[in-house]
């Protein structure tokens, strides 16, 4: 995702939020560019653009909806407003917090914060649309193959060769996925160690409200369990054992008993995150690592599935 220039960064700036730009204080560039900057009037902000979509919208009115309500996010200041060929948005700048490594309680604590942030959020008829998901969970996409289009590697997954296991397992996770009526709610799709920040066991501040989707609530907490591990280093594997800690700290923390439907979807839900970013590895890197994982869990994984 190209950065805007410094003069069109600095005029949105003084045009939406009263000053200029005087510090690019950091930038990370990935399916979007987020850069934080000091302004003119001394605070600082976090700027982050991307392509135009209309779910960007309703993940605004999310943000904001959770922080008035004393959800740890950043507070939105500016809402998806154009910038060059791009749609920018701004928030204040969160210092503080670390990610969460090495507890033996880290499922629990992930868990019972996705809990948290899905009890808080606003109801799926209150906000605008959140269609279509990002891909890595985006079972119900239009085309009848497996593979939804990446949306950060310009290749059609459908076309490159991959295990025959790995088709079939996105096909019968997808589904199951799509035949389920569990009814949607509002909750992070990306609910990864690397999105989020830790003061000891205390929840400091989630991060990436592009990923807010509208789900069933099994799924959003199926998909975190998978991954919820994850950072930007190679090597953060979540185990079958951790999945299984996650979704049951996560069905106590809501305060009833799931049926068994919706533990079928929590599970069919881990395997598509983790079959999707699978086969896009395959693309740059047959049989890498994260194939090989799952190439040893993926008979446990669908059978708890169901699928």
């Amino acid at each position: 995702m190209p950065s805007p220039s410094d003069e069109s960064l600095s005029t949105w700036c003084e045009r939406n939020l009263g000053a200029p730009v005087t510090e690019r204080l950091f930038e990370r560039a990935h399916l979007s560019a987020v850069i934080g900057v000091r302004l003119h009037d001394g605070k600082r902000v976090v700027v982050k653009t991307r392509p135009h979509a209309e779910r960007l919208v309703a993940c605004h009115q999310v943000q904001h909806h959770l922080h008035r309500a004393g959800f740890p996010c950043p507070r939105p200041l500016v809402a998806p407003t154009p910038l060059d060929a791009t749609i920018a948005t701004a928030e204040e700048f969160v210092l503080g917090g670390s990610m969460l490594t090495g507890r033996d309680d880290m499922p629990e604590l992930f868990a019972a914060a996705l809990a948290r942030l899905i009890a808080t959020a606003p109801t799926v008829d209150t906000i605008g649309t959140l269609t279509p998901a990002p891909p890595w969970v985006g079972w119900d996409h239009d085309d009848e193959r497996p593979w939804p289009r990446p949306d950060d590697l310009d290749a059609d997954l459908n076309d490159h060769p991959a295990p025959a296991w790995l088709t079939e397992a996105a096909q019968r996770v997808r589904s199951r996925l799509t035949g389920t009526r569990l009814p949607p709610v509002v909750g992070h799709g990306d609910f990864e160690s690397q999105n989020l920040r830790w003061d000891d066991s205390r929840l400091h501040v989630v991060h990436d409200w592009d990923s807010v989707v509208s789900l069933p609530e099994a799924a959003v907490a199926g998909a975190a369990a998978a991954v919820f591990k994850t950072t930007n280093a190679s090597g953060a594997h979540t185990r079958i054992d951790e999945t299984e800690r996650f979704l049951a700290a996560y069905e106590a923390a809501g305060g009833g008993t799931w049926n068994q439907e919706e533990r079928r979807v929590a599970w069919a839900a881990g395997v598509w995150v983790l079959a999707f970013n699978a086969k896009k590895e395959s693309v740059r890197m047959p049989n890498g690592p994260g194939q090989r994982q799952l190439a040893g869990e993926i008979t446990e994984r669908l059978r708890r599935a169901q699928a």
